[in-house]
């Protein structure tokens, strides 16, 4: 037992951190920003020595994301928001779905090059993925945007397969929760926007970037 929580001790404590992280996201309270900055920082070197070179960059992102996700919840402005009205959550504008495929598209790209240019990754292709969509998926969070939770179902499933395939169970079994949280979340966010919107909810959207 002590030689596999010695072998284990960075996976669990990461997955006891990432469990923090999504119940506050689940709850959008604005503390989750400050644990995003200490879980990536712990998770830079999980990844890395398993092999998961673009997860590694990813998280180094995710710190940095992290401070601006918090900035953006503290002193953003949406469309309609009342004056000291905390960033309501909000429909994505259908004028950013191109551009964010676009996004997505030239990041997993760029991503897919450099494993397999410059590291021994041995599936670039799904490790490419993941992160691209996480891009995606970490900008809509810190827009509060109600879609982040589907993109998350996305990276979260294939994710949770990803860490079994490379050995981190406890990280595998995080991800798997996270899509149970994700699906949960999506329903809790649709409910805290209808409760705070000032105008019908299908017809809640932010008109700024």
């Amino acid at each position: 037992m002590s030689a596999f929580i010695s072998t284990h001790w960075l996976d669990i404590l990461t997955t006891i951190i990432g469990l923090i992280y999504i119940l506050l996201e689940y709850k959008a309270s604005i503390w989750l920003w400050f644990v995003g900055i200490v879980m990536p920082a712990l998770d830079i070197y999980l990844y890395w020595t398993h092999g998961l070179y673009a997860d590694a960059g990813m998280a180094v992102y995710y710190m940095f994301a992290a401070v601006y996700g918090l900035l953006i919840w503290k002193f953003g402005h949406k469309y309609q928001q009342k004056q000291d009205e905390e960033l309501p959550i909000t429909h994505m504008p259908a004028r950013l779905y191109l551009t964010s495929f676009i996004f997505f598209a030239v990041a997993w790209f760029a991503v897919y090059y450099i494993l397999i240019n410059f590291t021994d990754s041995n599936i670039p292709i799904l490790d490419s993925f993941t992160n691209a969509l996480s891009f995606v998926g970490l900008w809509t969070l810190a827009r509060k945007y109600i879609e982040q939770w589907l993109f998350w179902i996305v990276v979260d499933v294939i994710s949770s397969g990803l860490y079994i395939y490379k050995g981190i169970p406890f990280k595998a079994g995080l991800y798997a929760l996270y899509v149970v949280i994700a699906v949960m979340g999506y329903y809790k966010w649709k409910s805290m926007m209808k409760k705070t919107s000032h105008v019908p909810s299908a017809h809640r959207i932010d008109n700024t970037i």
